[in-house]
């Protein structure tokens, strides 16, 4: 556990800056320090939570925001079952544990270092995941502290870091030429439904089905041909 709560702290400080903005925001639109606190906690999945907060500064429906940040992150889905083999063996309560803690960052990390020693695997999983959520937790709250005690910080253009962030996750996780058709129509489709004027999170989940499926017909394809 200790070699992968060491291997993850560069990770760990890129995501507090913008965890830090996040928390700066969401207080900005009213929610208390406590419960982005909580929210990180229990959710811990920071484009979710991104997506969640401002779906629910626009409409203030929770149902369409608990949409919106469920549909981003369906990439869990594949994400849990790729580590089928480093859960082998735990309780289901380190299972629970680990899948909760478990992240883009610690994910990536865990799969790149079991690639190069097989013996890496639930505790170097479970140490940085421990880390990134304790870290991530932290900072939004920090974020959400100060930023009720602010002015308006969207005038300095704050704002953006959810923006950058986003980029950022996307360029981490482009895999080549293979993925240009699904990531062209999940773009495509959510355009297009934002704009016929439907809500946000309608866009969202229209655009990560139909990417998904578009990426499962190449899946199919490459099979039947190969």
């Amino acid at each position: 556990m200790k070699h992968g709560a060491l291997a993850i702290l560069p990770l760990a400080l890129g995501a507090a800056v913008y965890g830090f903005a996040f928390g700066l925001l969401a207080a900005q639109i009213g929610f208390p320090w406590w419960g982005v606190g909580l929210m990180s906690a229990s959710v811990h999945a920071g484009s979710s939570q991104i997506v969640a907060v401002e779906q629910f500064a626009t409409t203030g429906t929770v149902l369409g925001a608990v949409l919106a940040g469920a549909a981003l992150n369906l990439r869990y889905i594949g994400i849990i079952a790729s580590l089928s083999d480093v859960l082998d063996g735990l309780s289901l309560r380190a299972k629970l544990l680990a899948i909760h803690i478990t992240g883009d960052e610690n994910w990536a990390l865990t799969m790149t270092e079991r690639a190069k020693s097989p013996e890496v695997g639930a505790a170097f999983l479970i140490g940085s995941g421990l880390v990134m959520i304790s870290v991530w937790t932290a900072s939004t709250a920090a974020g959400a502290v100060l930023g009720a005690v602010l002015p308006d910080l969207e005038r300095f253009g704050l704002g953006f870091a959810f923006t950058a962030a986003f980029i950022a996750m996307a360029r981490g996780l482009w895999r080549g030429h293979s993925q240009v058709l699904p990531w062209a129509v999940a773009a495509g489709v959510t355009v297009t439904v934002v704009s016929l004027g439907l809500p946000k999170a309608y866009g969202i989940i229209a655009g990560a089905l139909l990417g998904l499926a578009a990426s499962a017909l190449l899946r199919h394809k490459k099979a039947v041909l190969g």
